[in-house]
């Protein structure tokens, strides 16, 4: 209720300055000054059906999240985010743009993994990220972050991390890199070519490395190490390349976790994905900060997009039996205008973990609202 309420408090301070503005308000307001205030949000309703009984079928809110926000082109830019479907606290930074890069201060995510990382929770291709980054993905932090653009065709980023989240978890510290580079950058022509790295120190010593069945309305891990114990660092590594043609796109990351453990023998795992889609009504995703998102509609009744992903974990390693799992996925998405997004995806899964296989077909459905 507090959470709810401080939103509330916020969206009635911003209305005043609202009416002074020029246009657009709910959504968002402009002023003389290039001060740009307003509301941003991402509701997404899912269903997960499945032909095993490992798991129950499901149909529920995946997000409700809604982004206060201000910025002023070349100077500043601030959100404050909360999804109400997990009482969470999402990015809630401060940034600001300086002569020698762009910096960040606040609550946001860790930078490796360009499906989690850096891709927009409402831009995924998919409905949920691959099972390589699920299970090496270290989530949102708190810290400080410079991102540096000046040099053509590059982009770096740099971050640290230290002790608790805003929703009073992962407390560590981390230092994080990312690199990405861009030989070709043309509209609607782009090469896209990363790599990134971190180091975790938790003060719990522990990890565990896991990762659903590409749907996220169940709570049932195929893999899983379960916690390890005796943990002095996490180093997550990733490597990450992209190829945009109009309406092609494809897409493809390798992503590993390290383990280094004073308590038994250290533990590595790695996973990977290759993905395309192809959007049969001819538009072609936007690329901006260095990641994909939604194609903007050229017809009023929408645009059609088809995909595929390929993807792939190993969490076994010497005494650590996490499993084994590789997946297709085959999608249909529907863009419409307004910021509404149709999805479906058939999921097969095949896993063995300890001898134990279990190889469910997934349907899931996701509706979408996203502006």
């Amino acid at each position: 209720m507090h959470t709810r309420t401080l939103l509330a408090l916020s969206l009635l301070g911003l209305a005043p300055h609202a009416f002074a503005a020029t246009d657009e308000w709910p959504t968002r307001a402009h002023f003389d000054d290039g001060i740009e205030l307003g509301v941003k949000g991402n509701f997404q309703y899912d269903t997960n059906q499945f032909s095993t009984d490992h798991f129950d079928d499901a149909t529920t809110w995946r997000r409700q999240v809604v982004t206060l926000y201000g910025a002023k082109k070349g100077v500043f830019n601030a959100d404050v985010g909360y999804d109400f479907q997990s009482n969470a606290w999402q990015d809630v930074f401060l940034g600001a743009t300086t002569g020698i890069g762009n910096f960040r201060l606040g609550e946001f995510k860790t930078p490796v993994g360009m499906e989690d990382g850096a891709t927009s929770a409402s831009a995924t291709t998919f409905l949920e990220t691959s099972l390589a980054g699920q299970a090496v993905y270290e989530g949102r932090r708190l810290g400080l972050e410079w991102k540096y653009t000046g040099l053509s065709r590059w982009a770096f980023q740099l971050a640290y991390f230290g002790r608790h989240d805003l929703n009073d978890a992962a407390s560590g510290n981390t230092a994080a890199a990312r690199a990405v580079f861009n030989p070709v950058n043309e509209g609607n022509e782009v090469i896209h070519l990363g790599l990134s790295a971190s180091r975790e120190a938790r003060d719990d010593r522990t990890a565990r490395v896991r990762a659903r069945p590409e749907v996220n309305l169940t709570t049932i891990r195929l893999v899983d190490t379960g916690t390890l114990t005796g943990v002095d660092r996490i180093e997550r590594a990733g490597l990450e390349a992209a190829w945009l043609h109009g309406p092609w796109l494809a897409q493809a990351e390798y992503l590993t976790l390290d383990a280094h453990r004073n308590i038994g023998s250290n533990y590595r795992s790695d996973g990977y994905y290759v993905s395309g889609s192809w959007l049969l009504t001819g538009e072609s995703r936007r690329y901006r900060n260095n990641a994909f998102g939604d194609p903007t509609p050229a017809r009023d009744w929408g645009a059609l997009e088809f995909a595929l992903r390929y993807s792939a974990v190993d969490l076994d390693d010497g005494v650590v039996r996490g499993g084994e799992q590789h997946d297709w996925t085959l999608g249909v998405n529907w863009y419409l205008p307004k910021g509404f997004k149709l999805q479906a995806n058939y999921i097969r899964a095949w896993s063995d973990r300890r001898g134990v296989s279990v190889d469910p077909e997934i349907f899931a459905l996701r509706a979408q609202l996203a502006f």
